[in-house]
Parts: structure tokens; sequence; C-alpha cells
């Protein structure tokens, strides 16, 4: 059996997340306590109680990294290795510490950072990003393809999620007509996300150029289990490849799909999400079939990880 942990990124986030982890496991209080620390709140407030804080990216990034990590933490106390990791947008950096490449507590502030940086790069109302699900990705390029060419500004695809699930970024009028036509073009839905901004476009540069300096204070060690990354879902060379890497993340589509190829050729059988919901667990699902999928979230779904696991070792 090899293990592929997946950590959850921006979106996934929900009241309550990681409460059963902390209440019940001593790793997992440990990760919490120590988020409370570096960030100078109470993160875990936020994370059981304050819905509508979470739905502020500087708090909801460094609220889901720490939730990750702590129900990875639970999941190795059990045995549970990795043998390699990715994590779509946000949570390639939660893969990072999982890695050994980054200490957590450099990586929470950091994010809480990155999303305030990515908050402010555009104004409110001037970036919209919009789901396209049921259609080819060449279909869903062609629709940025032809929006853009009517001069309503960049639109561009933005996640990669699954073959049928392509998250699309751009100026808000851009976007809008790249979604209605890739409804005509057969998507079954265009759904618009409640995000602050198209991320993961050229559009987020001034992020980009804010977050560079807090990259190059890292201290970072060398990866002790392979990362792939989001920007073309190859496996990061080096530590010394991670800064370059999280500058360009930032600007540049997330390829998650070709990841989890990736790693099934890398030989990776067994896909284990960390961190809230199960939207990774869909992705894997919708790409590649012949593997066993399971999250870990809260106790439930930690005690049925377990119970597969042991069937499938």
């Amino acid at each position: 059996m090899k293990k592929a942990f997946l950590f959850s990124g921006q979106g996934a986030q929900y009241a309550g997340m990681g409460k059963e982890l902390y209440e019940n496991y001593a790793v997992a209080k440990e990760i919490f306590d120590r988020a409370d620390e570096v960030l100078g709140y109470s993160l875990k407030e936020i994370c059981f109680e304050k819905e509508e804080k979470l739905g502020e990216t500087e708090y909801a990034q460094p609220a889901i990294l720490t939730m990750s990590i702590a129900a990875m933490k639970v999941l190795e106390e059990k045995g549970i290795m990795a043998d390699m990791t990715a994590g779509l947008s946000l949570g390639e950096y939660t893969a990072y510490v999982a890695s050994g490449a980054m200490e957590f507590e450099e990586a929470v502030a950091l994010v809480q950072k990155r999303g305030k940086f990515m908050a402010e790069a555009v104004p409110s109302g001037e970036g919209a990003m919009y789901a396209i699900l049921g259609l080819d990705t060449e279909l869903v390029e062609e629709a940025c393809r032809e929006a853009e060419g009517q001069g309503l500004g960049l639109v561009i695809p933005a996640n990669y999620n699954a073959p049928g699930q392509i998250v699309i970024a751009g100026v808000t009028a851009a976007a809008e007509k790249a979604a209605a036509l890739a409804a005509e073009k057969g998507a079954k839905r265009a759904v618009r996300l409640k995000v602050s901004g198209p991320f993961h476009t050229p559009l987020l540069e001034p992020a980009r150029e804010k977050l560079k300096p807090e990259l190059e204070k890292m201290k970072l060690s060398p990866m002790k289990i392979p990362v792939f990354t989001n920007v073309d879902a190859g496996i990061v060379p080096s530590e010394q490849e991670i800064v370059p890497t999280l500058e360009k993340q930032i600007v540049s589509p997330v390829r998650f799909y070709s990841i989890i190829e990736n790693m099934q050729k890398e030989g990776a059988d067994t896909f284990i999400e960390l961190g809230p919901g199960k939207s990774l667990c869909g992705f894997v699902k919708r790409t590649i079939k012949g593997v066993t999928i399971v999250n870990v979230e809260d106790e439930a779904s930690l005690e049925k990880t377990l119970t597969k696991l042991e069937e499938v070792s």
C-alpha cells in the first residue's frame, strides 16, 4: 500500500471543524494551541464557533491548515504515514509542513499573510470565479478564450479540479460571459463561487509581490517525502525550488487532477484527504479508478478510515 496524503484548500471550511479532534486527541489539541500562540488570537474559537470569520480569507487559510495538520497528527499517531503528499491551493502549504520542509508555526503565520494579500489584491466586485460542471476541459478553455476575445478582460481556467469540474476566474464581466458561453456549450451548471477575488490568475500579481519577501524569510528543510506542486503537477525537486514554486502558484492555475494522475503513476493506491470536507475525495473519484479513497476530518471519519486501511493492507 502506497499512501498519498491530500490537504484541503479554501472553501472547504465549516464552523465546528476540528472540534472533535481537539477534544479527543492530545496531539490535535497541541496543534491548535500552538496556532493560537503564533497568531495571537483564538483560532480555536474561529474554527469551532465563528462561521462568519471563517468566510474571511485571512482567517480561513490558517484555520484550514491548522485543522488539516491536527488531523494528520492524529492519523500518524495511529501509525499511518504518507509516502507522498499534495494539497489544493492553500493545501500545498500544508503538504510542505507534512513533508518536513516547513515548520508548522512558520507556515500558519505565512498563510495568514497570504490570505490577507490575496483578499487585498483585487478590489471587491472586480473579480469573480465560477465552477463549470459537466463540460470537457477543452470547451471550458474555449469559452474563456471567446470571452476574452470580446474585450471583456482576463478570464482563464484557475482550478483543474477533476475532469468535468473546472473553475474559471477573471475580471467579473469576462468571467460572467465565459460562464454563460460554457452553459451554451453544454455545461450542466455554472456556479458563481463565494470568494473574495479571482484566485490563481495573473490578476493576483499584487499578492505575489507582497508574498515573495515573506516566502524568502522561511527556513526550509529537505523534504522527507515527495510533494507534488499545483503549478505543473510534478514533484518539487528540492527545498530550493519551494519559494519560486509558491510564488508562481498564487498567479497560476491549480492542476489538481494531473497531480492525482501523476501520484497514481508513482504508485499511490491509497488517497487520504486530511482537513475539512470530502471535496478532494470526490475529485480523486472522478479522475482515477481502482484506488482506495478515504478522509479524516472528525472521529467518525477517522474510525472509518482506520477500518478501511486495515481491510486493504
